[in-house]
């Protein structure tokens, strides 16, 4: 069996912004910009942060610019948070086209360069700034899949709906009972652990 190692990232790459979008099919407007943590955390928020990441990482880091980047990116340095959440003026397609076309544009430097090019992250520490694109897909990778897992459980918080992505819910196949049982026993086994008095 034979393996392209690129290929191999760029589609692990793929599989995690797949899921992250997959991640607001059937949510209302109102859900996937609902802050569902202290921090803020939503859907939303979470495809555009990952959208301006990989302008700065695939873009940026390689000397290939995004064009037509939009307003807010350049304020990401000076304004806290402004590519983690959307206006109500930015709708849901917006921000999907945006991320599908930064993925266009990524896609692009992936498919030009070798895994040995080299690149650099100007907001990288100096002693590490210097990269290769095997380096930074590792990255987007772990980037991804990460906001993909903040947005799995966010969604659940909304609505119950989970599962690994739109082909593979990856999880039991138990009914609401069962659920309710299988936590049951997570809770009494965290109370005993945790020298608490069960109810």
């Amino acid at each position: 069996m034979t393996s392209d190692p690129k290929q191999d990232l760029h589609r692990y790459l793929q599989i995690a912004r797949d899921a992250l979008v997959w991640k607001l099919d059937g949510a209302s407007e109102y859900d996937i910009r609902r802050p569902m943590t202290p921090t803020g955390t939503n859907l939303l928020g979470l495809l555009k942060h990952v959208a301006s990441c990989e302008i700065a990482y695939f873009g940026d880091t390689f000397g290939r610019p995004f064009p037509a980047a939009p307003a807010w990116l350049a304020d990401i340095d000076t304004v806290p948070n402004i590519d983690m959440w959307a206006t109500a003026d930015e709708s849901r397609a917006d921000i999907v086209g945006f991320y599908r076309a930064v993925q266009a544009h990524s896609d692009a430097t992936i498919d030009a360069l070798t895994l040995e090019s080299t690149g650099h992250v100007p907001h990288w520490p100096e002693e590490r700034a210097e990269v290769t694109l095997h380096r930074i897909l590792v990255h987007m990778i772990a980037e991804t899949d990460r906001h993909a897992g903040h947005a799995d459980i966010v969604r659940e918080l909304i609505d119950g709906s989970a599962g690994l992505r739109a082909d593979s819910g990856n999880l039991p196949a138990g009914d609401g009972t069962w659920w309710e049982n299988y936590r049951a026993e997570l809770e009494q086994a965290a109370r005993k652990a945790g020298g608490l008095t069960t109810p």
